[in-house]
C-alpha cells in the first residue's frame, strides 16, 4: 500500500509540474547518443551530403543511391553499444522526410543475422517496423501501420520502457503497446548502421536530422518538451517492485544469520581457548618465541611468525678474526694462527711439504699450529695420475670429481651441498634465498608476496615452501597450473555454441567453432547447401532443405498451390485464395464473415448491400438486393440513365476511370454498379506502368539481392524468409510479417518451423507445442487460466491479458 501511494503522489507531483519545468527539460550526456556526431557524418560517405534540415539548430544529411556504406567504425559502434548494452529503458529519435514510397531502415544494430534494435520505415506498405530480439533469444517486429513516406518532415520517436512501447509521430501519440520485452545484452562485436541495413538492403531515401538514442524513459520529452511526463514508466514501477521484494528477501536472510550467531556467541561466552604452534615435534604456546635456524620466531594466535637474524658486524680484538661456528647463525670471533703469512681461525688445517717431499699436516688449534699425525695411510687411488688432485687442506690426494660432500657438510636450513674441484660450498635450493654469505642457512622466498608467480585470472597465490600454488577461487575449476575458469561450459552444456559446432573451454569463457561441412561463426552454424533453401527453408545437411509447411521442391523454391491441388474445399458462398505458404477460404464480392471465421468459408453471408448503403445505384434507381450482391432496377415508367455515385461523385454508364487511392486499380461504371479491377499488365507494351508492374521492368538497377547475397530477383518478384513475407520492387527490398489467417479458437499454437498459429483442441498434443495447453496461470483474482487463453483485466477496457507456458524453459509470461 505504501508503494502505490508512492507512486500516485509522484504522478500527483508531476502533473502539477508549471510549463517552464518541462520546457527546461534537459538529458545527462552520458545517456545521449548522438549519432551523426558518432559517426563523423559528413567526412568520406559516400551517397550521404549535408543540406537544408528541418530547423537550422543541428545539421541534416540527404542519403541518396544504392552504393553507400553509412557504418560505425568498430571501436565507435562498441562506445554506443555500450550504452545501451543491457538496458532496457531507450528511446529512439529521428527527424526525418523520406522520399515517397521508399521502403528503408532508420538506423540497425544487429549482430550477425539478430536484429538487437532496428527501425524501418515502408512506403511500399505504410508501415512503421519495430525490429529485435525478445528475452526469449526470438527475433521479434512490431508492425505500426503508418506512413512516413510522403516526402514531409515528421519527428519520429519509439520510446520502450521494459514491455511498453510507445510511436509518437510529430508529437502525437500514435500507438501504445504492450509486447515482448527486448534482449539488449548485445554482444561486443555489433554492427552499427544508419541509414541501411547492410552493404544491400534497407537504403533509407530522403533527408535525415537529429537522430538520437536516448538511454532514459520516456525520451520523446526531448523532442517535444510539451508532453508532460505524468507518470512513472512500467519499468520504474516494476523495479521498485523489484527491489522492495529483494530488500526483503535481504532482511530475512540478515535476521536469520543473525539469530544463529547470537546463539553460538551465547555457547561460547565459558570457554576459554588458547591456539598454539607445533614445529618439528616441538609445541609452542601462544607468544611463545625460539630460535630455529637463522630466523626468530614467535607463536601468534595459533600461527608461526618468524623474522630473519640481522647479524651485526662483530667488533674482535687483536689476536682474533670472525667466523661460523657450528649451530650459530651469526659470525663469532675466534682465535687465529700465523702460518706461512696466512690467518687461519680455529679448525683450519694446511698441508704443507718439507725439503724432501713429504707432506705435513698442521691444524690452527688453541693460537698454535700443531701437527697432525695421520691415523691411516691414505687410500689407494683407481683413477690415473692425471686425474690426481692435490688440496691444501690434506696430504691425501683425491681423484677428480671426489664426493666431499659425502665426507660431511655445513649445510643446514634450505640448503644443499655441492661438490667443487678441490672442496664442497652451499647452495640455496630453488625458491630459497641465503641469509648468510656461505649459503648454509636459507631462507623461503615469498613469490606472492613479491609478485614473482605466474599466477592468472580466477586464481589466488598461494605461498609454500620453495614455491608457490595458484589456487582456483570459490566455484571456479582448474584449467591448466596457472588459470582457472568459473567452469567448463563446454563439459556441462552451458555453452552457446550450435549444435553443428566444436566447444573449447577457455579462460573466462569458451570459444566455438563450426564443424567441417558447416559454417558461421560457431554460435549459429549453417549446413551449405548448393544454391541456398529458399522460401525460409532450412538447410539442415549439405544439400538436403527441409522446407517450410506449403513449399515444396529441392530448394523450397515452389509454392504448393492447395486451391489448385483440390487440398481445399471452400463453401460456395467463399472462394480459395492461395497465399505464399498457406490458404484461406476468402467471402466472395456480395458476402461477408459473421464473426465465426469458419475454415472452409461456411459463415460467410450475404451482405444487404441495400440497407448498409454500399451499392452504387443513382437516385433514379432502386436498390434490390440480391444472394451475393444487388441490383439497380428502374421504377416502371421512368427513363433511367443508369449512372453510378462512386465516391460521392456521379460516375456516367459506361465510363471508365482509375481511382485516386490506387492508381494501379480500373474502375467502370455499368447500369448502376461499379466494377473494380486490378490493371492487366502487358509487358509488351513499352508504355507499361513500371510503379503497377513491376514485373515489366527489364532493368538490371531493378534488380535485388536476397538477404543471403547468393540469389538474384526481379522487378516484382516475391519471397517468403524468415516468417517474412518479401518482394523486389524498382531494386528495393521490402518485407513485412507473412500475413496468417484468423483462427478462432482458445487454444493457438505456432508449431516448430511454421509461422503462424494453429488451433489445438486435443490436450495430448501439449508434448509437442511450444505453449503447454496443460499448463496454467494464475491471474490477478487467483483464478486459474489455461495456456493460450486470453481475458480482459478487471477494472480496465483496454488491457489484454494472455497466459503463456512455455516448454524450454517452463515459466510464465
Amino acid at each position: 500500500l505504501k508503494m502505490i501511494h508512492c507512486v500516485v503522489t509522484l504522478c500527483v507531483i508531476l502533473e502539477n509540474l508549471p510549463p517552464r519545468f518541462v520546457r527546461s527539460f534537459g538529458v545527462d550526456p552520458a545517456l545521449r547518443i548522438n549519432v551523426f556526431d558518432e559517426l563523423s557524418l559528413g567526412e568520406g560517405f559516400d551517397g550521404v551530403t549535408q543540406v537544408q534540415g528541418f530547423h537550422s539548430e543541428s545539421r541534416a544529411f540527404h542519403f541518396q543511391g544504392s552504393s553507400r556504406e553509412v557504418k560505425a567504425p568498430a571501436e565507435v559502434s562498441e562506445q554506443m553499444v555500450q550504452k545501451l548494452r543491457g538496458k532496457n529503458e531507450f528511446t529512439v529519435l529521428a527527424t526525418l522526410k523520406q522520399d515517397h514510397l521508399n521502403s528503408g531502415v532508420i538506423l540497425s544494430i544487429h549482430h550477425s543475422e539478430h536484429r538487437f534494435l532496428e527501425l524501418e520505415s515502408s512506403g511500399q506498405r505504410s508501415e512503421v517496423r519495430l525490429h529485435y530480439r525478445t528475452k526469449g533469444q526470438q527475433d521479434h517486429t512490431e508492425v505500426f501501420p503508418y506512413s512516413l513516406a510522403d516526402d514531409q518532415w515528421h519527428k519520429v520517436s519509439v520510446a520502450i520502457s521494459a514491455s511498453h512501447v510507445i510511436l509518437h509521430v510529430d508529437c502525437n501519440r500514435i500507438y501504445e503497446r504492450v509486447v515482448e520485452a527486448p534482449y539488449m545484452d548485445i554482444p561486443e562485436d555489433t554492427s552499427f548502421w544508419l541509414g541501411q541495413r547492410n552493404a544491400a538492403h534497407g537504403f533509407f531515401k530522403g533527408v535525415m536530422q537529429d537522430v538520437e538514442i536516448l538511454v532514459m524513459p520516456q525520451g520523446y520529452i526531448s523532442q517535444c518538451p510539451d508532453l508532460n511526463r505524468t507518470c512513472p514508466t512500467c519499468n520504474d514501477f516494476h523495479g521498485l517492485v523489484q527491489k522492495i521484494m529483494e530488500l526483503q528477501d535481504i532482511l530475512a536472510k540478515t535476521s536469520s544469520k543473525l539469530s544463529r550467531a547470537e546463539e553460538k556467541m551465547n555457547g561460547l561466552d565459558g570457554c576459554y581457548c588458547e591456539r598454539t604452534c607445533s614445529v618439528k615435534g616441538v609445541v609452542y604456546r601462544e607468544d611463545e618465541g625460539w630460535t630455529d635456524g637463522c630466523r626468530n620466531c614467535t607463536c601468534t594466535n595459533g600461527t608461526v611468525q618468524c623474522e630473519a637474524i640481522s647479524c651485526p658486524p662483530p667488533q674482535c680484538p687483536a689476536g682474533t678474526s670472525p667466523a661460523y661456528v657450528k649451530g650459530a647463525c651469526c659470525k663469532e670471533c675466534q682465535p687465529v694462527c700465523l702460518f706461512g703469512g696466512r690467518e687461519l681461525v680455529e679448525g683450519d688445517q694446511k698441508a704443507v711439504r718439507d725439503s724432501s717431499g713429504r707432506c705435513l699436516l698442521f691444524e690452527c688449534k688453541d693460537r698454535t699450529m700443531h701437527r697432525v699425525v695421520p691415523s691411516e695411510p691414505c687410500p689407494e687411488l683407481t683413477c690415473p695420475e692425471s686425474e690426481q688432485i692435490t688440496l691444501t687442506g690434506r696430504c691425501c690426494k683425491v681423484c677428480r670429481g671426489h664426493d666431499f660432500c659425502s665426507e660431511g657438510h655445513g649445510c643446514v636450513e634450505h640448503s644443499d651441498c655441492a661438490n667443487l674441484e678441490a672442496g664442497d660450498c652451499c647452495v640455496c635450493k630453488d625458491g630459497f634465498r641465503p641469509l648468510r654469505d656461505d649459503n648454509a642457512y636459507c631462507e623461503d622466498i615469498d613469490e606472492c608476496a613479491e609478485g614473482k608467480h605466474y599466477c592468472r585470472e580466477n586464481t589466488m597465490c598461494v605461498n609454500t615452501p620453495g614455491s608457490f600454488m595458484c589456487i582456483c577461487h570459490t566455484g571456479y575449476i582448474r584449467i591448466d597450473d596457472y588459470s582457472c575458469t568459473e567452469h567448463d561450459e563446454c563439459l556441462s552444456g552451458l555453452h552457446n555454441c550450435d549444435e553443428n559446432a566444436l566447444c573449447f573451454n577457455m579462460v573466462g569463457g569458451h570459444s566455438c567453432s563450426c564443424k567441417p561441412g558447416y559454417t558461421g561463426n560457431g554460435t549459429v552454424c549453417k549446413a551449405m547447401c548448393d544454391g541456398l533453401c529458399q522460401n525460409g527453408g532450412t538447410c539442415v545437411s549439405p544439400n538436403n532443405c527441409v522446407c517450410q509447411q506449403g513449399f515444396t521442391g529441392k530448394r523450397c523454391e515452389t509454392d504448393i498451390d492447395e486451391c489448385v491441388d483440390g487440398f481445399v474445399e471452400c463453401d460456395s458462398k467463399s472462394t480459395c485464395v492461395n497465399l505464399p505458404g498457406w490458404y484461406h477460404c476468402e467471402c466472395r464480392d456480395g458476402y461477408h464473415d459473421n464473426g465465426l471465421f469458419s475454415a472452409n468459408g461456411e459463415s460467410c453471408v450475404d451482405i444487404n448491400e441495400c440497407k448498409t448503403g454500399r451499392n452504387t445505384c443513382a437516385n433514379d434507381t432502386v436498390c434490390f438486393n440480391l444472394e451475393g450482391g444487388y441490383d439497380c432496377r428502374c421504377p416502371h415508367g421512368h427513363n433511367c440513365t443508369g449512372d453510378c455515385i462512386h465516391d460521392n461523385k456521379v460516375k456516367h454508364s459506361g465510363q471508365i476511370w482509375v481511382l485516386d487511392s490506387d492508381r494501379c486499380s480500373v474502375c467502370s461504371c455499368q447500369a448502376g454498379q461499379v466494377m473494380c479491377r486490378r490493371m492487366v499488365c502487358d509487358c509488351d507494351n513499352p508504355n507499361a506502368d513500371l510503379f503497377c508492374c513491376p514485373e515489366c521492368d527489364p532493368r538490371l538497377s531493378s534488380q535485388c539481392l536476397h538477404q543471403n547475397g547468393l540469389l538474384t530477383y526481379g522487378s516484382g518478384d516475391t519471397w517468403v524468409e524468415n516468417c517474412q513475407q518479401c518482394q523486389c520492387l524498382q531494386g528495393q527490398v521490402d518485407c513485412w510479417p507473412l500475413p496468417c489467417p484468423p483462427v478462432d479458437c482458445e487454444f493457438t499454437v505456432v508449431p516448430e518451423g511454421e509461422c503462424c498459429p494453429r488451433c489445438v483442441t486435443d490436450p495430448c498434443q501439449a508434448d509437442t507445442i511450444r505453449n503447454d495447453i496443460t499448463k496454467t496461470c494464475t491471474d490477478e483474482h487467483s483464478i486459474s487460466r489455461f495456456s493460450g487463453s486470453s481475458w480482459i483485466k478487471h477494472g480496465t477496457e483496454c488491457t489484454l491479458c494472455q497466459c503463456k507456458v512455455s516448454r524450454w524453459p517452463r515459466r510464465q509470461h
